[in-house]
């Protein structure tokens, strides 16, 4: 299976992903790493790795439409079978979707649908919550409102701030995004609408 990654930060979720592929317990291949943020150390990630990378800065386009096409035409050139978000900071438009023909898969800091878009750490602190986690999801046309694939709680304690709790989120993302990213490759991950049903018997 050919994966591209897009990502527009520090890239700590592209290097769990590429951790797991180089141990051999990620049967995929990363075809392409790509941000709209030309100074990503995700990129310095991929190319460490060994995997082709490219920018599309914003500045560099007339408009949004235009870096996205660009990136669509891109990912069509590399043969991308399935298209991963990690910390990539733009939202895809209903035209990008609708022309991708693989999926798009995400991953939040959240157990979704609770606490959806920014800083979902920060508000999951100011709500209260007593647990929080977070969520592999496929991408749809809305923010964070994908069909859910993968959740992971994590205890919210007292004493946590954003911060805190970021971390301990984090430490769990490492694990589950390329734990979905081995069911979708062996083909156990099926959507029935908006469920998803896992096929761990095959």
């Amino acid at each position: 299976m050919k994966v591209a990654v897009l990502a527009s930060g520090r890239g700590s979720n592209l290097q769990s992903l590429i951790n797991e592929w180089q141990d051999d317990s990620l049967p995929v291949e990363f075809v392409g790493v790509g941000s709209d943020n030309v100074k990503a150390q995700a990129l310095i990630i991929a190319e460490n790795a060994e995997i082709m990378t490219r920018a599309f800065p914003k500045e560099s386009y007339q408009n949004r439409q235009a870096q996205e096409i660009d990136v669509l035409n891109w990912l069509e050139e590399l043969g991308v079978e399935l298209l991963i978000l990690a910390g990539y900071m733009r939202v895809l438009s209903r035209e990008f979707i609708q022309r991708a023909d693989y999926p798009i898969i995400n991953i939040h800091p959240s157990l979704l649908p609770s606490f959806p878009g920014l800083n979902a750490q920060k508000q999951a602190i100011e709500y209260g919550v007593k647990v929080s986690g977070c969520t592999v999801h496929f991408v749809d046309e809305g923010m964070d409102s994908g069909p859910i694939i993968l959740q992971q709680p994590v205890p919210v304690f007292a004493e946590d701030d954003e911060h805190t709790l970021a971390e301990r989120i984090l430490k769990v993302e490492h694990q589950i995004y390329p734990e979905a990213v081995r069911l979708i490759k062996a083909g156990k991950v099926k959507r029935e609408g908006r469920k998803v049903i896992i096929h761990t018997d095959s």
